[in-house]
């Protein structure tokens, strides 16, 4: 079941720490139209099902990218959207958006959509997996 929106964007919001849900809101539409562009088939579609139809939309039509990002040239991409960011900035509005996105979508489904995207991705989405690199 899909989350409502406001759900959504005050779990983005809380995580971010943002001022208000019109920064959650641009974040997420950034986060989302980026992540879109890596995942294929099925494991789109279901991590769609579980956001808000919005977000849904947004995640179905996304941002064309030539290749998979690594987690820090995704980082740097949504700097690069968002008016005023910076990498730090970005960082956590990746994972504020990330993070919101994986609660919603569940273990398995998170466990399908790592498959899909470069080594790394776990950290920003606030999943560290045994084996991912780090100490």
């Amino acid at each position: 079941m899909s989350l409502r929106r406001e759900a959504f964007l005050d779990q983005v919001k809380e995580r971010g720490e943002y001022k208000n849900v019109q920064e959650a809101e641009r974040a997420a539409r950034v986060v989302l139209a980026l992540l879109g562009a890596h995942l294929v088939g099925r494991v789109r579609a279901e991590l769609a099902a579980c956001l808000p139809e919005a977000f849904a939309l947004i995640l179905l039509n996304p941002l064309q990218s030539a290749e998979p990002l690594s987690p820090e040239r995704f980082v740097r991409a949504t700097a690069a959207w968002i008016e005023g960011a910076t990498e730090t900035t970005a960082t956590w509005d990746v994972s504020a958006v990330l993070s919101t996105a994986a609660d919603a979508a569940g273990d398995e489904l998170m466990h399908q959509i790592l498959l899909q995207l470069p080594t790394g991705y776990d950290l920003l989405f606030g999943r560290p997996q045994a084996g991912s690199g780090r100490p």
